[in-house]
């Protein structure tokens, strides 16, 4: 499933209330994203993407 995909490559180093915060979204969203229980819109992989300091694509290139 890609959502989960996605979910996998944004846990890294950073906790889920720390990103949640960077995000400006609460933790519960950020776990529900990292299980691929949600699908996120294009604004919410924006926002993490640019927490994360990555490019939006490198964030949802799932070949790598």
């Amino acid at each position: 499933m890609i959502i989960a995909q996605i979910g996998r490559k944004i846990i890294g180093d950073w906790s889920q209330s720390d990103l949640a915060r960077a995000c400006h979204k609460d933790r519960q969203a950020i776990e529900k994203l990292e299980n691929g229980k949600v699908n996120p819109t294009l604004y919410t992989l924006h926002e993490i993407a640019t927490a994360l300091e990555v490019s939006l694509s490198k964030l949802v290139d799932l070949g790598k």
